[in-house]
């Protein structure tokens, strides 16, 4: 069972890494927790990074071993092995997730996901796809800030908004297309069979509130968290409250 007691705990140290996949791929990444402690893999959002996951990788407990990836394309990780851990995707990173665990559901103990749907591919997305598939390298600050501050209904830190948008721009204009063309043409493969938390606000308005329970239907045995007034960035938005209800599921399915 994992400790629930969110406020007692000192944050544990971030260490940041760097791994060569055998396709000479580099992807950076940041941990931390001991090595032998329960994983949870944190996978971000759409031009975000690992560093999207900062305010919440501060209130989890010290003894889990958590690390959040800088997806390919994004953050520090260029362009263009084992036990089972807990699989947390928000937004793009949620239909990776679903990936993996469509892919290797022997790796993926749990699976979490966040501000997500059955598909991307609705007209909130496509209009967003239409946007950017005119847009220049730099990709225009002011785009890139209108975009992010689209996503939350509730404020956030500035300092940390003013991170995710500088993150953002500096995405070149080729990865923001690839990537969300990609997400876009996402379909489901296979049956999820491990526990599965979907998340979220009743105020997304990238993923409506439908979209996000015809998702828990579709997983069979999902759990549906829908926190009020709380947009498409829960992790952001309210980290207390994501890191409250990971720990409950992730306790009662211990």
């Amino acid at each position: 069972m994992l400790t629930q007691n969110v406020a007692m705990q000192s944050p544990a140290e971030v260490r940041e890494h760097d791994v060569r996949l055998p396709s000479g791929i580099r992807l950076h990444y940041i941990e931390q927790g001991p090595a032998t402690g329960p994983a949870i893999l944190l996978l971000h959002g759409y031009t975000d990074s690992s560093g999207s996951w900062s305010l919440v990788m501060a209130l989890l407990p010290p003894d889990l071993r958590v690390v959040a990836l800088d997806q390919r394309g994004h953050g520090f990780s260029d362009r263009p092995e084992g036990a089972s851990a807990t699989v947390v995707g928000h937004s793009m990173g949620s239909f990776v997730a679903r990936r993996v665990a469509e892919r290797a559901p022997d790796r993926v103990s749990h699976l979490v996901l966040l501000g997500s749907a059955p598909t991307a591919d609705n007209a909130v997305v496509r209009a967003l796809l239409q946007a950017i598939d005119a847009l220049p390298d730099p990709v225009d600050p002011a785009f890139v800030r209108e975009f992010q501050l689209s996503t939350v209904a509730k404020p956030v830190p500035p300092d940390f908004m003013a991170a995710r948008i500088v993150n953002s721009q500096n995405m070149p204009a080729h990865v923001w297309k690839s990537a969300l063309g990609s997400l876009v043409r996402y379909r489901p493969s296979a049956a999820i069979t491990c526990p599965t938390l979907v998340i979220g606000g009743d105020a997304d308005g990238v993923f409506s509130k439908e979209e996000q329970a015809a998702l828990a239907r579709e997983i069979p045995g999902a759990v549906l968290d829908l926190e009020p007034a709380i947009g498409h960035a829960l992790n952001w938005e309210d980290p207390d409250r994501f890191v409250a209800s990971l720990l409950r599921f992730l306790g009662a399915k211990s």
